[in-house]
């Protein structure tokens, strides 16, 4: 296991983890239009926690990993909805700025610690004989 993928673990269990310690964060950032908000921040947070314990798993890494891409991208439209919302709460307008471009990032680390591992070198031989 690399660090980094323990990294990317660690963030999302306990990011995932927090959507049930302070829902109030993210009730905020979700979008108006939205149904459902409370159950939505729940079924986030088990997907990320989810997510996270899977990237752990080498048979689960990788569809872990393409959940956590599929839900980094649906949940940018909350992170649209807080920057809107940024003067109302006292959030830094800059500090939201920044975090947008950092989903990227996410995705792309998400990506790569999801990838599967390589095969094992073919050596001639190597197969039991009968």
């Amino acid at each position: 296991m690399t660090i980094t993928r323990a990294l990317a673990a660690l963030f999302f269990a306990a990011a995932g983890l927090g959507h049930f310690i302070v829902p109030s964060f993210y009730l905020a950032m979700m979008p108006p239009w939205l149904p459902a908000p409370l159950f939505l921040v729940q079924l986030s947070g088990v997907a990320e926690i989810a997510g996270g314990v899977g990237l752990l798993i080498p048979r689960l890494r990788r569809p872990a990993g393409i959940g956590l891409v599929l839900l980094l991208i649906a949940v940018f439209p909350a992170n649209i909805q807080m920057l809107q919302n940024a003067r109302a709460a006292g959030t830094p307008e800059l500090a939201l700025w920044i975090r947008l471009p950092f989903q990227v990032l996410f995705i792309g680390w998400v990506l790569f610690v999801s990838r599967p591992a390589p095969a094992a070198p073919f050596q001639p031989g190597a197969a039991s004989r009968p």
